[in-house]
Order: C-alpha cells, then sequence, then structure tokens
C-alpha cells in the first residue's frame, strides 16, 4: 500500500476549494471591486490563506466572470477583485 493520497481525489477537492472559493468571491464582489487579504477571508471560506493565495493565482488564469489582480504585498498579497 501506498502512503500518497488518490490523484484523482485530490484533483476533485482542489476543484471544489476553487469553486468555494470563486463563489464567495462573486457574491462579495457583485457590488463593485472588493480588496482582501487571504488570512482575513480564511475562516469565512473554510480554507488556509496559503490555499486561498495558491487558488488566487489559478484563478486570475481561469475565473472569467471575475477580474483578479495581485494588487499588493505589505506583510500579505493584498487581492483586488471586481466582476468582469
Amino acid at each position: 500500500m501506498s502512503a500518497t493520497a488518490d490523484p484523482s481525489t485530490e484533483t476533485d477537492d482542489s476543484a471544489s476549494k476553487e469553486d468555494r472559493l470563486k463563489e464567495y468571491l462573486l457574491s462579495k464582489a457583485q457590488d463593485g471591486e472588493l480588496y482582501f487579504k487571504s488570512k482575513f477571508i480564511a475562516d469565512e471560506v473554510g480554507l488556509s490563506p496559503k490555499e486561498i493565495g495558491a487558488l488566487m493565482v489559478k484563478l486570475r488564469d481561469s475565473a472569467t466572470e471575475l477580474s483578479v489582480e495581485k494588487w499588493s504585498y505589505t506583510s500579505a498579497t493584498t487581492w483586488r477583485i471586481e466582476p468582469a
């Protein structure tokens, strides 16, 4: 038996995390732009700040419903989101 995780389960899990984050951001940005740091929304989304940071890079390239911009870096990345 191998101690590694099943890759298909990992992919499904990461896709659901990405979808969960995308839905959260869409709901928060529906009235205009949103600025946030991962550590401040981690509990609301149920993800770690590190997971959010990694998913934001993916969303920047894949989410057509959102405009994702890395805004600034002061002790943690600030992200700017607005509906596309």
